[in-house]
């Protein structure tokens, strides 16, 4: 007994003197790696914070008030007021890693792409998201990202972001949902999440060829001669996704520990996202085996559908229903809070809404009878796209992510007394770059920064500093798609409604709340009421 206690206690001080001399080991190879590559400290986030447990108590605290950007333009304030000087980038604790955080450009630029291969999305972000993604393009990492890019690339061709015939069946069905009262004006109603419904149509509709129709499903039925009973399941499915990305992000927040939170509510909203998309999976490769069957007779399909196409590349179900959840996230979320936040600020600027609404109508000619409504005119209508990008200036749709570093590497900037050394990053510590605080800095787009400025685009050529949808070889490939459907659903309301009223419900401050879940939305809505336009 006293021998196997000995023997216990002998093992036990082994390990720990292993794991003390490992540590050292590693230690002086970081720092001799570090005074190679002339890397210097950059400033820290707390000077005290034991295992950052302050740091994930106040991130927490600002997820449940809806305050995470808010929060990190604070903190950069915070560090530059210590450091008496302007800070972008510093080292911050959490649990046992020390991540970086940066919103200087030439870091993001280093990270997403001239240092390519020294970051990944990494097992974090992969061990989150994999339960309700799967292996797609957004948890992929090297030769899996390379196959999935690939794989999805064609499906972004010009000619299939122009379908703006879909993109209108889909808008005349958010019409119904806006009738108007005898002095012409709609009720009050909170618009986005007309958005959202119109997106997630459209969404499935290009990616299933069959649309979940959440539109119609939500009408009186009076104004829907669509059965509800018959699309309880896309109500089910719809509900679900939104569930498990709230969970998602939750989790997000608590890093390294994020498998603890897996509560059943998340596993079975999981599930039945599964199930849902499973169905249109089964049903696309029995259909491409015979369309295959029937292209060679000299048939051709009437029409693109994104998920038949996927199909025709692989038969593996799993890998087309992760390909699939993957766009859908990026699809549906991403447009439609980027309409949310437009018309955020349009209901706050009727100066700019009117400016806009003239040169819509200029361009596209009267609701009833439109007229040259392509992809191309929607990117020639110049006030149009000052207002998207404007808007995905102040409210970028991700407005904080991340890499981890695959290898012991640096970026170029924020070590030293004046920050201009570079930092040393150990292989799988963070890098954390927030794309919100990077288009709030004062020193790039000057004192009125804050301010709603479509006109401030004139002549402006974005770089580095304006990243809506990322860069470098991981940039959003539906980014066109995105800024076309925007654009597309903005020209016709703004065709057929003259002026977009505050709503009486509209909550009014400084700094708006947001819905951080995978993407970022106007957390109270966007209240409107709006005046139908006499022709």
């Amino acid at each position: 007994m006293v021998q196997n206690f000995v023997f216990a206690l002998g093992a036990l001080a082994l390990f720990v003197s292993y794991r003390v001399l490992s540590s050292f080991i590693k230690t002086r190879r970081h720092a001799s790696q570090s005074r190679e590559l002339g890397c210097r400290s950059p400033p820290k986030l707390r000077e005290q914070d034991f295992l950052g447990i302050n740091t994930i108590k106040e991130i927490l605290a600002a997820s449940k008030g809806k305050r995470v950007p808010d929060l990190l333009v604070d903190r950069v304030k915070r560090v530059s007021t210590r450091e008496g000087r302007r800070v972008d980038t510093f080292v911050q604790q959490q649990l046992l890693r020390q991540n970086v955080f940066t919103v200087d450009p030439k870091n993001v630029q280093a990270i997403l792409a001239t240092q390519f291969q020294d970051f990944g999305l990494g097992s974090l972000r992969r061990n989150n998201f994999l339960p309700l993604l799967g292996n797609g393009i957004f948890t992929a990492d090297g030769e899996g990202w390379e196959h999935s890019r690939a794989m999805l690339r064609p499906n972004f061709a010009r000619e299939q972001v122009a379908d703006l015939d879909l993109e209108e069946r889909h808008v005349q069905n958010l019409m119904l949902a806006l009738p108007v009262d005898s002095k012409s004006w709609t009720e009050e109603l909170d618009i986005q999440k007309l958005f959202f419904r119109i997106t997630i149509d459209t969404a499935t509709e290009f990616l299933f060829g069959e649309s979940v129709d959440s539109q119609l499903i939500n009408l009186p039925r009076k104004a829907s001669s669509t059965s509800k009973s018959a699309h309880q399941e896309e109500s089910v499915f719809a509900t679900a996704f939104d569930n498990s990305q709230s969970w998602l992000a939750y989790r997000g927040q608590l890093g390294a520990l994020s498998w603890l939170l897996n509560p059943k509510e998340l596993q079975e909203s999981n599930k039945q996202c599964h199930a849902f998309i499973d169905h249109f999976v089964e049903l696309a490769l029995k259909n491409t085996s015979s369309d295959g069957d029937n292209l060679e007779k000299g048939e051709t399909k009437s029409r693109y559908v994104f998920l038949e196409n996927l199909a025709r590349q692989t038969r593996d179900p799993i890998e087309i229903r992760s390909q699939l959840l993957n766009i859908l996230l990026a699809g549906r979320d991403t447009t439609a809070s980027l309409l949310s936040w437009l018309f955020h600020f349009l209901i706050r600027h009727p100066n700019i809404q009117q400016t806009l609404r003239a040169e819509i109508i200029a361009s596209f000619g009267p609701y009833s009878s439109p007229r040259n409504l392509s992809f191309a005119g929607l990117k020639n209508c110049t006030y149009l796209q000052w207002c998207l990008n404007e808007t995905l200036r102040l409210y970028p749709v991700v407005p904080v992510n991340s890499r981890m570093a695959m290898r012991d590497t640096s970026i170029p900037r924020g070590g030293g007394p004046d920050g201009s050394a570079p930092v040393y990053v150990r292989k799988g510590d963070l890098v954390v770059y927030s794309v919100h605080v990077v288009h709030r800095r004062p020193d790039l787009w000057g004192p009125d920064f804050n301010e709603f400025k479509p006109e401030r685009w004139s002549g402006k050529r974005a770089g580095w500093d304006y990243l809506p949808f990322n860069g470098g070889p991981r940039i959003c490939l539906g980014q066109q798609l995105a800024l076309t459907e925007a654009g597309y659903v903005t020209v016709r309301l703004l065709q057929r409604f003259g002026e977009v009223g505050m709503g009486s419900q509209e909550v009014v401050a400084e700094s708006p709340k947001q819905n951080l879940t995978l993407t970022s939305c106007p957390n109270d809505g966007v209240w409107v009421r709006m005046k139908e336009a006499k022709e």
